[in-house]
């Protein structure tokens, strides 16, 4: 990340921070999970949020406790949307899985649930900065590395999941994760993934046509192509994922309210919390993107404030009914006699 920012200063140097589990072997832990330096902890200040320093490219996401809080009152809203599902974390067809990856796990959320569920699984979470949890069961492990080096991990996972990866990656860096996904995985293991597209979208007009919420989209799309990692995820991710050998496919897109507008209690619930999750995180995500790739030039951070200003107020609207499509990918890695028998079809 370029530190050109006036606006960048260095955060105070916090104890050195370590997560460890007792449920595994000692000299495994020391060797793939290390304690993480107070520089690595403190990140880089830039615009009053804190970001990750690990990866050299750069992320827009924040890693600090406002961020944070935003992943989980996001995770809250994901298992709301499926609270009708027989599974509220996963819909890959996986009876007890064994052995879990959690890719960009953040605050930790989903793989902490994963292991309460599964208390038999070891569930393993990986992010680019240290989540700020104190315990974790004895079955999981949280930790702090970059899934676009070589992986390293001893064995090889039946379940990875993957969640609000926008923005992360380049069209090259998505193509080089999802192969890393597919080899790391057993045969027949499932690979998931769930993304949200950024767009607000209305079916009733009750959202006029020139209200800023209709700009939220297209000023983020154009910000991210600037910067060379594309936001339109929901668009190419089932393509992605076919193209490194994944098969059995399946995918689910489905509307999220923003805000408590929907009638049917289950989605007037969802909706509130997921309009939390827009008034949370709107600082958080737009920060960085708008002041460094802002449209026709930078924003000033003043600027990004008045924006984020209008679309809040524009969020809590009660007579908007407003939502955003999320889209939910599951796919298996083939069996060894499924490729042979595909290469004889070929000839």
């Amino acid at each position: 990340m370029a530190n050109e920012s006036d606006n960048i200063t260095i955060a105070p140097d916090p104890d050195t921070y370590k997560m460890e589990s007792s449920a595994y072997d000692p000299d495994d832990w020391r060797s793939e999970t290390t304690s993480i330096g107070s520089s690595l902890y403190k990140g880089i200040m830039e615009n009053g949020r804190r970001y990750q320093t690990l990866r050299e490219s750069e992320y827009f996401s924040p890693s600090d406790e406002k961020q944070f809080e935003t992943y989980q009152v996001g995770h809250l809203a994901c298992l709301l949307m499926d609270s009708d599902e027989p599974n509220i974390l996963f819909q890959s067809p996986i009876p007890s899985p064994n052995n879990v990856l959690d890719i960009g796990t953040g605050q930790g959320s989903w793989a902490l649930d994963m292991a309460d569920m599964y208390p038999d699984a070891i569930v393993r979470g990986v992010d680019l900065f240290p989540p700020p949890t104190s315990w974790v069961p004895p079955n999981c492990i949280l930790e702090v590395d970059d899934v676009l080096h070589q992986w390293t991990w001893q064995e090889k996972f039946d379940f990875i999941h993957l969640r609000h990866g926008i923005g992360a990656f380049t069209p090259d860096e998505w193509s080089r994760l999802y192969d890393q996904c597919y080899e790391n995985l057993e045969p027949g293991g499932w690979f998931e993934q769930i993304e949200m597209n950024i767009c607000c979208e209305c079916d009733d007009g009750s959202v006029p046509a020139d209200n800023v919420l209709f700009s939220w989209g297209p000023r983020f799309y154009a910000a991210g192509a600037k910067a060379g990692k594309p936001l339109d995820v929901t668009r190419t991710m089932r393509a992605s994922i076919e193209k490194a050998g994944f098969v059995d496919i399946h995918e689910k897109n489905a509307k999220w309210p923003i805000g408590a507008w929907p009638k049917m209690k289950s989605l007037k619930e969802a909706g509130f919390v997921n309009m939390q999750h827009w008034l949370t995180g709107m600082e958080g995500y737009s920060m960085y993107l708008l002041t460094k790739y802002g449209d026709p030039v930078p924003w000033s951070k003043e600027e990004v404030q008045v924006y984020v200003a209008q679309m809040r107020k524009a969020v809590k609207n009660p007579r908007f009914h407003a939502y955003q499509y999320a889209k939910r990918v599951w796919a298996r890695k083939p069996f060894p006699e499924e490729l042979a028998k595909s290469k004889i079809c070929l000839y």
